[in-house]
């Protein structure tokens, strides 16, 4: 297991590698550069300086070995735009708001997608799976950008109850904290919960026709324990791979959410630092995304021997 899980980080490394060198030399490779737009009324020659500044007039190549080479030093670069500020810093204070809003909206549609699901394939084709059914169809067809903005009309500006837009750190308050990320996260995780509910259904109709759950209830077995113990543990095995998607994507995924209810978020960086070219910027988010997708999978892999003993990586 330990050699499986080397060999499978040094994979995930080399795959980190290859998308940042793939975003590096696609950036360089559109037309026009970050100073056409910014520089537009200043004197050619201030953009020829300020190009030779910051190395973007040398070869790409020449560029592409010296930003590898300051990655492993742990430096990003710095901003091109605004007060020059290092990449670094900001991603430090953007990513704590995408996990926040990204865990908040994962554990939440988890826990009520799987009740849902249990629920839907132990009662099947009753009322409540019919209604169920409907819920995750409407949660799949409503766009989290239209969730968002009905979330915002009925709860912020009709009802008074939360705060339309904005974030507040965990260190001001628990509740202000909860309150301005609980829009954001059910409009962020209503479409995985959609989807979350609908596999632990089917992953739990196919082990609930095995035999092995017919001796546990031939035996005598209550039927919360034939639920629970022996069913949905065998059920969560392709359950999980879509949660390790599911928690992947909503960390990179969250860019309308993050703009609709302007939080300062990994997103929101990534699609400024787009718009403005800005290739530091855009290279280290990109960076930081790729890692948290790679090594997602990674981590859904040795949960799958943790839920089955059976399974061993040789």
């Amino acid at each position: 297991m330990t050699r499986y899980i080397v060999k499978r980080t040094f994979y995930a490394l080399v795959v980190v590698w290859a998308v940042a060198t793939l975003v590096f030399f696609m950036l360089r490779a559109v037309p026009g550069d970050p100073f056409q737009a910014m520089l537009a009324d200043v004197d050619p020659e201030a953009a020829v300086a300020l190009r030779h500044k910051l190395g973007l007039d040398r070869p790409t190549y020449i560029q592409y070995l010296l930003w590898f080479g300051r990655l492993f030093q742990g430096d990003m670069g710095n901003s091109i735009y605004g007060s020059n500020q290092a990449v670094s810093q900001i991603i430090r204070e953007a990513f704590p708001r995408t996990i926040a809003l990204a865990s908040l909206a994962f554990i939440a549609s988890l826990v009520l997608a799987i009740s849902a699901g249990i629920i839907s394939a132990v009662k099947k084709h009753s009322l409540l799976d019919h209604i169920f059914t409907l819920a995750a169809f409407l949660g799949l067809s409503m766009p989290d950008f239209w969730m968002g903005i009905l979330l915002i009309i009925v709860f912020a500006v009709r009802l008074h109850w939360l705060p339309a837009i904005g974030y507040v750190p965990l260190s001001k308050g628990f509740w202000p904290w909860f309150s301005h990320l609980l829009m954001p996260a059910i409009a962020a995780g209503t479409p995985f919960s959609a989807i979350i509910a609908r596999m632990t259904r089917s992953a739990m109709l196919e082990v609930l026709k095995t035999d092995y759950i017919k001796v546990a209830r031939a035996k005598g077995l209550q039927e919360r324990t034939v639920i629970f113990v022996h069913a949905l543990k065998n059920a969560l095995i392709p359950v999980v791979t879509v949660m390790g998607i599911a928690f992947a994507l909503l960390m990179s995924g969250t860019v309308i959410v993050e703009n609709v209810f302007a939080i300062q978020g990994l997103g929101r960086v990534l699609i400024q630092g787009i718009l403005n070219r800005d290739y530091p910027v855009v290279q280290g988010a990109i960076l930081v995304v790729s890692v948290i997708f790679v090594f997602t999978n990674l981590l859904v892999d040795i949960l799958y021997t943790v839920i089955d003993p059976r399974i061993r990586y040789e």
